[in-house]
């Protein structure tokens, strides 16, 4: 048998994924190459790969990348893809990531997909991050986990001071950053922690936080958000931001600091001035729930306490659209990063709808069913999913609960979605 008999393009699917989702939870830890392939070999495999994976395998090392560039594999996908004999003179690496966000937002709009599900938690979750392939789950029980995507399996886990509730959190390469109580605390991934607070808001209630490196700003009950440099420990900005309580953060690349409020205002505000630069207003006076920044397209997105979603154009800071999507809360908006297309949207309905970035039409609504797939013993269950009708939204309550448990957090990657539901679950929607 030839050595190219014994591939096929399943097996050289699977080993290119295994290989990169390895490798990128290695390479924090120890500095390790790829697989020890022979060039001839490599070329045989990479053969059989669709141009969205020869991207990914290109990301792996130097070697791979250098294999990969080679060919003349790439550039025979690109040629098919666009429907022409003549090879686009846009970089390679523009032309793969416009090709890679028009195969996510197919498949998040119109693919096949199933839910995989895990006890991630004891007791209950209710927030998650997501970023390069780790999850971070928390906000429940008195820990936060850090997840591989690829296997399920807790890469991490750092305890919660037991005196003092998990309230919000985010996630880098080298740290967690938490807002316990009204305290920020940090997690070095190598296993130190350190907790620290402000005589500024101490005896306000806080409600969200994000983090930008060197900063974590943090929205409280009294309107402020307060800016805390995470290496001096100490709160460098107060920033009077609404007159009611603060419910989200956002923040821009330039460090535009945005706020939602139970006023139903988004105020925007420059790090360097204490007042509000601009005020973005809703017609919904219950107040904004979730609160989402595309940086590539400068569009501000929003989700209420009584089922609308928003934009509005940064630059311009005017309101594009405003659609009702859901009969109750919806409390997390997101996007990939890069995409221009598709925000998702989650809330209390537990219904995981699609909208159009453009004009906030819903584009697709899917639930969870109940038919087990297959199940992986104490790992996860693979459940089928189900796209729902476009007239469901009016006729949600035939739907019943059990299939659609409230979506309290998600977190968007290519083609796939995480969610948590208040339960001990967490979820991952793959679609293809």
């Amino acid at each position: 048998m030839s050595k190219r008999q014994q591939f096929s393009p399943a097996t050289a699917s699977d080993a290119a994924s295994t290989a990169t989702a390895d490798e990128r939870n290695k390479s924090r830890r120890t500095p390790t190459t790829a697989l020890s392939l022979d060039h001839d070999i490599l070329c045989m495999i990479f053969a059989f790969l669709d141009m969205f994976e020869l991207v990914r395998c290109s990301l792996v090392c130097k070697t791979w990348n250098a294999v990969i560039e080679s060919l003349s594999l790439r550039e025979y996908h690109c040629r098919k893809l666009m429907g022409s004999s003549e090879f686009p003179k846009k970089p390679l690496r523009l032309i793969f990531a416009e090709v890679a966000m028009e195969q996510h937002r197919l498949a998040l709009q119109d693919g096949s997909f199933h839910v995989d599900q895990w006890k991630g938690h004891s007791t209950t979750v209710a927030q998650c991050r997501m970023k390069m392939g780790t999850v971070a789950t928390g906000v429940g029980d008195k820990v936060i986990r850090l997840w591989s995507v690829n296997r399920y399996k807790c890469i991490e886990e750092y305890s919660i001071p037991a005196m003092f509730p998990l309230v919000d959190f985010d996630f880098d390469e080298s740290k967690i950053v938490g807002l316990i109580g009204s305290r920020l605390c940090i997690w070095r991934r190598n296993g130190k922690r350190s907790i620290f607070s402000s005589s500024e808001g101490a005896v306000v209630k806080a409600s969200c936080m994000r983090y930008f490196d060197p900063e974590a700003m943090v929205g409280y009950d009294d309107g402020a958000v307060r800016v805390f440099d995470m290496y001096s420990r100490s709160c460098s900005k107060i920033m009077r931001m609404h007159s009611a309580p603060v419910t989200c953060i956002c923040v821009s690349e330039d460090q535009l600091i945005l706020s939602g409020s139970t006023s139903g205002s988004i105020a925007v505000s420059d790090p360097y001035s204490a007042k509000p630069v601009a005020t973005l207003r809703s017609s919904d006076s219950r107040g904004v729930r979730t609160l989402c920044l595309n940086p590539s397209s400068q569009l501000v997105f929003a989700g209420s306490a009584v089922g609308y979603t928003y934009c509005w154009d940064l630059r311009t800071r005017r309101q594009l659209w405003g659609n009702r999507v859901s009969p109750n809360v919806i409390y997390s908006v997101q996007h990939m990063h890069g995409d221009r297309s598709t925000l998702a949207v989650g809330g209390i309905d537990g219904i995981l709808r699609f909208v159009n970035q453009n004009d906030g039409s819903i584009v697709s609504s899917c639930i969870m069913e109940d038919k087990l797939i297959s199940s992986s013993s104490g790992s996860f269950q693979r459940r089928k999913g189900r796209r729902l009708p476009e007239d469901t939204y009016p006729n949600i309550d035939i739907i019943p609960t059990s299939a659609r448990p409230s979506i309290t957090c998600l977190a968007v990657g290519m083609k796939k979605v995480v969610t948590t539901h208040n339960t001990s679950d967490i979820r991952l929607w793959k679609f293809t």
